[in-house]
């Protein structure tokens, strides 16, 4: 290789802060921690493999914007996405399973007001179906999008327009019909991450997209905003050191964090990004040493 060839997260690292609205926005999900800003890198990675993936793993899918544009753009020839949380994977299997119409059908008809989504949330779901719609209603009306419990409705919104700030039931209805389009390329499972990376890691034909909640070396802000917020990070870590094929995991930037790379003989990467106040933050990409283009 010539000196002056870039490992491939090297040139990632050079490069500016991603325009998150240069991204296509294919998941219904507002999601905190949503990885809108990694697409272009992960498009990269994926496009300077020496082959196409047969599989494309995300065994923490959450809202999926990863999983769903490689489906999209067809960067592996399948794509499995597991989510524990029953809320979250209830939107996914609705919408994979032959209801997609039905859910943004629901979706496009519902009257948004204060009153309606109290009245709404109220009820008890009576079915998968109902699960979906309520998740979604509350993913776009709870503040920050935030499905862990104790979040409740947003007041202000943006430019003070409260719950209808972030419903947008046109879009919502144009993502979800366009994900039931590549449904026949994407797999959903209700599970453990844990369990789908121990099941597979041997599958050198597979490639794994790893975004656990983050609350590895005692950072709280995955406690506060995803229900299933427990996780053994060190077997994590333990798991992806077995997975034959490439990975790519992503984490806070935490001296914790680098150590169990350290430890695992990981190399780690600072990503620049932008929070939610806007302001340039890193985390780290942690990934094998033998990503290079």
């Amino acid at each position: 290789m010539k000196e002056t060839q870039l490992s491939f997260l090297e040139a990632a690292e050079k490069k500016r802060v991603v325009n998150v609205a240069s991204v296509p926005q294919r998941s219904p999900f507002r999601y905190p921690g949503g990885k809108t800003w990694l697409v272009p890198i992960i498009r990269r990675w994926l496009r300077n493999l020496t082959q196409k993936p047969r599989e494309f793993f995300e065994p923490f899918a959450g809202g999926g914007i990863v999983a769903l544009t490689v489906a999209c753009e067809a960067l592996a020839e399948h794509v499995t996405m597991v989510e524990l949380d029953e809320d979250v994977a209830s939107v996914w299997q609705v919408i994979l399973n032959g209801d997609a119409e039905w859910l943004a059908e629901r979706i496009v008809e519902f009257e948004i007001s204060v009153e309606s989504v109290k009245a709404e949330l109220a009820r008890e779901p009576r079915n998968l179906r109902e699960k979906a719609f309520q998740t979604i209603l509350k993913n776009r009306v709870y503040h920050g999008g935030i499905l862990a419990p104790g979040s409740g409705l947003t007041k202000n919104g943006e430019n003070g327009k409260g719950i209808r700030s972030r419903w947008y039931p046109q879009t919502l209805q144009k993502r979800i019909l366009n994900i039931a389009v590549h449904r026949e390329r994407i797999r959903f499972t209700q599970g453990d991450g844990l369990t789908c990376i121990s099941a597979n890691a041997d599958r050198k034909d597979a490639v794994f997209f790893i975004d656990p909640p983050y609350t590895a070396a005692g950072k709280m802000a995955g406690k506060r905003l995803y229900k299933y917020n427990e996780l053994d990070h060190c077997r994590l870590f333990s798991l992806t050191r077995k997975i034959s094929g490439e990975f790519i995991m992503t984490y806070d930037n935490a001296d914790g964090v680098r150590e169990l790379a350290r430890r695992h003989g990981f190399a780690v990467t600072e990503i620049p990004m932008k929070n939610t106040h806007h302001a340039t933050m890193f985390e780290l990409l942690i990934s094998k040493e033998k990503l290079q283009i």
